[in-house]
């Protein structure tokens, strides 16, 4: 239980006001319960579009609302990941610098850019989903779902990038074998249930296919250009993923 509560305060705003315990098992069970914070969060933003039809709203003002509602969850924070890596990578700079930008609680242009570019993505997807009748719970609560749990293997797979932060922290305290078992698992039932439900075998496979060559490429260009994990491109995998995800079920469906 304390690594749902631990998962809720540290990747959403939803408010734990209270001391949790952070050992391993506690840490590890954060990591294995995020994708199914990531179904909460998908959830909250059916049931928007559900009160949003209820009211009779457009798929424009619709797919607005459900943004909101998923950026108010997790407080923005991957978006935030979003802008300090636009910031970071399009400094040109050293791997130094770069994680000075990342750790650099301002935002210049380029990460105001990113985060234009990404929020007007998400939009866009989302209306068009909408619009076309695809945005049904099942593809709403399992795109941030499998969003999260991919970005869980990421990071346990992936180097800290510096010796400090809160990445290097808790790839410290991870019992990673168990976590990678747990969360393909979990995404393993999570493709036979979509398999399921929408009757096809076709968008469970894009998805394996989608989700696996994006954490190749993402993984080897934040080793490349960052020498590693952090908080940060964490946090902008989780909105990329997302978006890729959504652009495959917008595309197929």
């Amino acid at each position: 239980m304390n690594g749902i509560f631990l998962a809720l305060q540290f990747f959403t705003s939803i408010p734990i006001r209270k001391e949790l315990p952070m050992e391993l098992r506690h840490i590890t069970a954060m990591y294995g319960a995020l994708p199914f914070v990531g179904a909460l969060i998908g959830l909250s933003m059916t049931t928007s579009l559900l009160v949003s039809e209820w009211l009779g709203f457009g798929s424009l003002l619709a797919s607005v609302l459900a943004l909101v509602v998923g950026i108010a969850l997790t407080g923005g924070l991957h978006l935030d990941g979003v802008a300090d890596t636009s910031d970071a990578y399009f400094s040109y700079r050293d791997q130094n610098r770069r994680h000075e930008i990342l750790s650099d609680p301002r935002i210049g242009a380029f990460g105001t850019l990113g985060l234009i570019v990404f929020i007007l993505l998400k939009f866009a997807l989302l209306q068009e989903l909408i619009a076309t009748n695809q945005a049904s719970v099942y593809v709403l609560v399992a795109v941030p779902f499998f969003a999260r749990g991919a970005m869980v293997i990421y990071f346990v797979t992936t180097q800290p990038a510096k010796e400090s932060g809160m990445a290097h922290f808790f790839l410290g305290k991870l019992n990673r074998g168990p976590l990678i078992s747990w969360t393909i698992v979990c995404m393993v039932a999570g493709l036979i249930a979509i398999g399921i439900v929408l009757e096809t075998a076709f968008l469970p496979m894009v998805f394996v296919s989608v989700i696996g060559l994006s954490l190749l490429l993402y993984r080897s260009w934040t080793v490349r250009n960052f020498g590693g994990v952090t908080g940060d491109l964490s946090g902008a995998f989780i909105e990329g993923m997302e978006v890729v995800l959504w652009l495959a079920v917008l595309i197929l469906l």
